[in-house]
């Protein structure tokens, strides 16, 4: 007798919470590890080298840039992994590497450990964001599926607000980043509170599933797939990971670190409610017009800030928050539309090629970050041209269809 399907069934046992519960908090704990660093960099950089100087966007470029690279390759590889040993097997690992990486953060004495430390763990990061949004969507019932892996989406906003938070309170960064550990004990749990997916254990079974390749139909999702998702990351990322340098670059007479943690604050408490009702917009307006109207939305908002700001005010704050709606949105939108593009034996792997080819791309950019900011004229002007893939992603979209869960 076939083993029974997960995803037709429509009773949510407590064992579904309970691995809805870790995939949350693992895209929490996955978005304060990706902005803690942000909120802290300047600090960071000042006490392993003292007076910085000219050297901060050097070697801020150095940290950020070797992050996402950890990030591209664990979303490529933890994709591959995944499809190969299994959803929780995978799950757990990249948490486990992640968290425990992030806390030894704590004992760092120089940046070049620092950075090494960040690729680390940005590799456990990279794996946790697919590998979370590909288990729910084998395991959980097809009619509230789309609404749990929208909520689900809203951890990385969550964590980005609390990385913020962490900023607020919390002055020395040292001790921030000891939270890495928390992960960690998580993911030691998860060796015997996860199961795998009955889907990708029948997919394993099949033959027949396992002779299939990419075809062109996967191919050109594939490429449409990394395109949509790639250009929202790109230009989303550049503002993550410089709005606080930015706005540090704004201030004249405060050291920033409220302005600084508010800002962080706010871009998750937005992409927190952006995400929790993306599952109801998707619905309403179908996932393809809600990405386009995301695009729009951010395009826009990136205008406003960063180009007619030129003095920190009140209105950074309003102007922020409705950016951060845009983008808390698009991550559940995304999340939803994108694994369901393909068949389950390498729907991992895919799901991590389109996830993370716009992080490689990113990653190289960061190393001229610096560069720019001297030759645009300081790092409003720099995130604002960054911020121009929005319109490629809208151009993508148009041209794109909706496509039916499966």
């Amino acid at each position: 007798m076939a083993a029974v399907d997960q995803v037709n069934t429509e009773k949510i046992s407590v064992y579904l919470w309970i691995t809805f519960g870790i995939c949350f908090l693992g895209n929490i704990l996955g978005g304060t590890i990706s902005t803690l660093m942000s909120v802290y960099l300047p600090v960071v950089v000042k006490t392993l080298l003292g007076d910085v100087g000219a050297e901060l966007n050097y070697v801020s470029a150095y940290i950020n840039a070797l992050f996402l690279v950890g990030w591209a390759l664990g979303g490529f590889s933890w994709g591959m992994i995944s499809d190969k040993i299994g959803r929780a097997k995978a799950l757990t690992l990249c948490m486990g590497c992640y968290g425990l990486f992030t806390g030894l953060i704590h004992f760092a004495s120089t940046w070049e450990q620092v950075v090494v430390l960040r690729l680390i763990s940005g590799f456990g990061v990279g794996g946790v964001l697919v590998i979370s949004a590909t288990f729910l969507s084998e395991i959980w019932p097809k009619r509230s599926r789309s609404i749990m892996i929208g909520i689900v989406s809203i951890g990385f906003p969550i964590g980005v607000f609390s990385a913020g938070l962490t900023n607020y309170i919390v002055s020395d960064w040292r001790q921030a980043f000891l939270m890495g550990f928390i992960p960690f004990s998580i993911s030691i749990l998860s060796i015997w509170l996860l199961k795998e997916s009955e889907r990708w254990r029948e997919s394993k079974k099949s033959s027949a599933s396992m002779d299939v390749k990419f075809t062109e139909d996967v191919k050109s999702d594939l490429f449409k797939g990394a395109v949509i998702f790639g250009t929202m990351l790109i230009g989303l990322w550049a503002i993550f990971s410089w709005l606080p340098t930015w706005v540090q670059s704004l201030l004249t007479d405060s050291d920033g670190q409220s302005e600084r943690g508010l800002t962080m604050m706010l871009l998750g408490a937005g992409g927190l409610s952006g995400g929790f009702f993306s599952g109801w917009i998707s619905n309403a307006l179908g996932v393809r017009k809600a990405m386009m109207l995301c695009f729009l939305g951010c395009g826009c908002m990136a205008i406003l800030l960063f180009k007619l700001n030129t003095s920190f005010s009140k209105l950074i704050y309003i102007e922020t928050a409705a950016l951060a709606l845009f983008f808390g949105i698009s991550q559940g939108l995304l999340s939803i539309y994108i694994p369901q593009l393909f068949p389950v034996h390498i729907r991992a792997t895919a799901t991590g090629i389109c996830f993370n080819v716009g992080r490689l791309v990113t990653a190289v950019a960061v190393f001229f970050v610096g560069a720019l900011v001297i030759a645009l004229g300081g790092y409003g002007n720099t995130i604002l041209t960054f911020s121009t893939v929005f319109v490629i992603g809208f151009v993508t979209l148009y041209f794109a269809k909706d496509k039916t869960s499966k």
